[in-house]
């Protein structure tokens, strides 16, 4: 889709009205197209389409499926596929002694046509960038922030070496082979994947924005014709083959640039460089042309990558030189050293201002939450604790909105996925508390920091060194593991990935941008459902048609929707002075950077307390509710006493004390709606704290629930507004949730029936985490009534297990049995913040 083709200026759009359904004859009937090529393979669009009904009384343009996709067809999509034969000679040969052969098929778009749409798409205006700048939390530029892709290093450097004007197109490349058929078959896809850094990272990781498009699939064939010992090699230069055609268009463009009319209208010379590439370890080393027991990033020995060494960066024109003279037949001796595989022709060795080894980005999903967690630190601890003790605990761990509870442990769980490696990482070190030795304790709370570290959507010069110490903690207490006999050497690749994290952030920026588990994500729709849209033969071809098609209903649903805002901009405007000159201030965008002395301010800090509100349903879940209720049913036994202190405090008027008669409007739950962290994210946060007694089962089948009495922190009265720490707060069990009876006044605000604990006690010196125990006044518990705006935020509580676990704990009863807890800091990255950065 062109979209440069629809010109826009201040006062005025210039469009074609009559062409806005194009080959459809209304706007109904281009609704039901949509549904029908969104929703319905062919087959079913056939038989939909000869329904007496869809026939008589819907009466579209089309009769049947093929008048449908002729329609479609004509279509305005985005660029052209084309197939590319290569021809590939093997080392073994057939009954007559020739060498065998096999013709492979490579699916491409041009990726600079690619490139022209994403940046001239008028639905990215208000989320494009073009040009960096140094971004800081502070007006006078002593706090640098490093969130997007402009405002880091890379783009920074790479501006001063391209000409005066130009306007960089960090292109970010994904790739990742995936298996299409289930349960049976080895049908393969290689697809790869085109970004560009220009759109900012939260509009590149929505699906539904396209902001990230398929450009090609690679072969994905098995190279039969080679022998199994050299079918690895064939793979490897077939890959790079294949990329090289790919992205040739890139090196011309990257060199000289090329003139694009981008989303605000304005005409630049767009320069693409490959800067970023999104893969998984393996095809790390693919990519790099090394062996996949060196690092494909820096020249660290392959016997020394457990060790928190600086090693040199791989250098892209020493190694293609190495390459170079291992082609003529020299032997050189870094060929051995550096671990390299005999490609001669890599893809990345003519791209312009590319360093490919630095374009690695970091891989959370595998190297942090499945590989350094989960395949590591998950199987020493259970190790050392044993598998019967973990679950246990795990089992025990009270609940929390939006926390998995592992109701069997997790030693029989056999599939796992990201969120559930994430679920664990919520309650790992404080479920570890006690069960290991100290410096096992120390080496979990190490990871678990970096991982937390690592995922923040906002880094400071200040973050990046928490990153770092995390990471040299690690190693400096390392060795007890290897003292327990769980593990022998640490020379681990994912865990000396971590090495090069902080690297990575402050050159393209924070690692939400760069996620392998977009590209997976992308596999559904670009991928899977294309090949079950087709008859499994010739499949590239026909998911190639497929997705065309499928990107022409989106590009012209997203052209109308366009249209629409903009037409009535137009009408709006064409109140406005036609004789103002339309072009006047244009040139103040192409102003010459001056970005190494900018003092930017970046998006504010995070401004957390003001504007919080506290939502309660409408209507009570409970209304009419009896004292005598509420303390059996929720446990409020102090309720009484406790609303007569509230009452001689906040309303020292009233004279009517209050006593069993009296009934409360109960609700389940207080919804705290509060300013987004940009830590954390873009949105505004959201928390749950609930209030509801256990639930018996129904009839029949109807399961019933524990009770649920969530954790808070409570403003003690002694705190600002400002949530970013902990002072003045203090943790207490939410029972209830009510509003005062008419008898008691008028009072609008809604109060909340509590039991404290005791104030923070110092951090335990090895889990890092702080202790609370329950608050007692004459051997009974401490308890309260506040309002309900006094709740800040929730919390989560883990109790102090010991080395062994209370048999009798479970997650309903743990709150309630034990006395002694630790605040659980890792229960989500909002809190993770507010304990570790200060």
């Amino acid at each position: 889709m062109n979209w440069h083709l629809f010109v826009i200026s201040r006062n005025r759009v210039l469009f074609i009205v009559s062409a806005g359904w194009l080959t459809f004859v209304t706007r109904e009937e281009w609704e039901l197209a949509e549904w029908l090529i969104r929703s319905l393979g062919q087959t079913r669009t056939d038989e939909f389409l000869k329904l007496p009904i869809t026939r008589n009384r819907t009466q579209p343009s089309f009769h049947n499926n093929r008048s449908f996709l002729q329609k479609v067809d004509e279509l305005p999509h985005g660029p052209a596929w084309s197939c590319k034969k290569v021809s590939i000679q093997g080392n073994q040969t057939d009954e007559n002694g020739r060498l065998l052969h096999e013709d492979v098929e490579l699916w491409a778009r041009d990726p600079v046509e690619c490139i022209r749409d994403l940046i001239g798409n008028p639905l990215f205006k208000e989320h494009m960038v073009y040009a960096p700048a140094r971004a800081y939390a502070d007006h006078e530029g002593l706090h640098r922030v490093i969130d997007d892709m402009w405002t880091a290093d890379w783009w920074c450097d790479k501006q001063k070496q391209l000409p005066k004007g130009a306007t960089i197109a960090p292109v970010i490349l994904a790739s990742d082979k995936t298996c299409l058929s289930q349960f049976r078959g080895d049908k393969s896809a290689w697809p790869v994947y085109l970004s560009i850094g220009n759109i900012a990272k939260e509009k590149r990781r929505e699906m539904s924005a396209r902001a990230t498009v398929l450009i090609g699939y690679l072969p994905a064939g098995k190279l039969g014709c080679f022998t199994s010992d050299s079918r690895s090699l064939a793979s490897y230069r077939l890959f790079h083959h294949c990329m090289s055609l790919l992205l040739q268009p890139l090196i011309a463009a990257g060199r000289d640039g090329v003139e694009m009319v981008c989303a605000d209208s304005m005409v630049r010379r767009i320069y693409p460089i490959l800067a970023a590439y999104v893969v998984d370890f393996p095809e790390q080393c693919l990519v790099a042309c090394c062996k996949e027991n060196r690092c494909p990033k820096c020249l660290v020995a392959a016997d020394e990558r457990g060790d928190p060494l600086s090693s040199p960066m791989r250098d892209p024109q020493l190694i293609k030189e190495i390459l170079e003279k291992r082609k003529k037949g020299q032997h050189p001796t870094e060929f051995e050293d550096f671990g390299l595989c005999t490609v001669y022709s890599p893809f990345w060795a003519n791209l312009p201002h590319t360093n490919i080894f630095l374009a690695f980005t970091p891989d959370l999903l595998h190297q942090l939450h499945k590989g350094v967690f989960k395949d590591h630190l998950v199987k020493w601890c259970l190790e050392i604790v044993g598998e019967a003790e973990i679950d246990a605990r795990f089992k025990a761990i009270p609940d929390f909105p939006g926390l998995r509870h592992f109701k069997k442990g997790i030693s029989a769980v056999k599939q796992w996925t990201g969120t559930e490696h994430k679920q664990m990482q919520r309650v790992f070190v404080g479920l570890l508390a006690g069960a290991v030795p100290s410096q096992v304790l120390v080496v979990a709370r190490a990871i678990l920091e970096f991982s937390y570290f690592a995922q923040l959507r906002t880094h400071t010069s200040d973050t990046l060194q928490f990153l770092e110490n995390a990471l040299a903690v690690f190693h400096a207490n390392k060795d007890i593991l290897h003292e327990l006999e769980v593990r022998e050497h640490f020379n681990i690749p994912k865990l000396h990935q971590l090495s090069h994290y902080v690297q990575s952030i402050s050159l393209y920026g924070t690692t939400d941008g760069f996620n392998t588990e977009l590209p997976e994500r992308l596999h559904i729709d670009f991928a899977k459902e294309a090949y079950r849209a087709s008859n499994k033969r010739d499949y590239e071809e026909q998911m190639a048609l497929w997705l065309q098609r499928q990107e022409a209903v989106f590009l012209h649903s997203s052209y109308l929707e366009w249209l629409s805002v903009q037409s009535q901009s137009a009408t709006i405007a064409g109140h406005a002075d036609h004789d103002h000159d339309i072009d006047s201030g244009s040139d103040s965008e192409m102003e010459d950077l001056q970005f190494e002395s900018r003092a930017a301010p970046a998006k504010a800090p995070p401004v957390i307390g003001q504007c919080v509100l506290h939502v309660l349903a409408n209507t009570p879940a409970h209304p009419r509710t009896s004292v005598q209720q509420l303390i059996t049913a929720h446990g409020a036994v102090s309720f009484l006493p406790a609303l007569k202190l509230f009452l001689h405090k906040h309303m020292s008027k009233n004279r009517i004390v209050p006593g069993p008669q009296d009934r409360f409007d109960v609700f389940r739950q207080v919804v705290i709606v509060a300013p987004p962290d940009p830590r954390v994210g873009e949105s505004p946060r959201r928390w749950r704290i609930r209030a509801t007694p256990e639930v018996s089962p129904g009839p029949g089948r109807k399961p019933g629930s524990p009770a649920k009495f969530d954790m808070a922190l409570i403003n003690n009265g002694a705190r600002t507004t400002n949530l970013q720490t902990l002072d003045g707060a203090q943790v207490a069990q939410v029972r209830v949730i009510f509003t005062l009876p008419r008898q008691f006044g008028t009072y609008s605000r809604a109060l909340a029936y509590i039991e404290w604990f005791t104030p923070f006690k110092e951090p335990d010196p090895f889990s890092g985490l702080l202790q609370v125990s329950r608050s007692t006044r004459r051997l009974h518990r401490n308890a309260a009534v506040i309002h309900v705006d006094e709740i800040l935020r929730p919390c989560h509580l883990i109790p102090r297990m010991g080395q062994s676990i209370n048999p009798g704990w479970t997650s309903a009863n743990a709150y309630e049995l034990a006395t002694d807890f630790y605040l659980n800091t890792f229960i989500d990255l909002d809190t993770f913040c507010i304990s570790a950065i200060t």
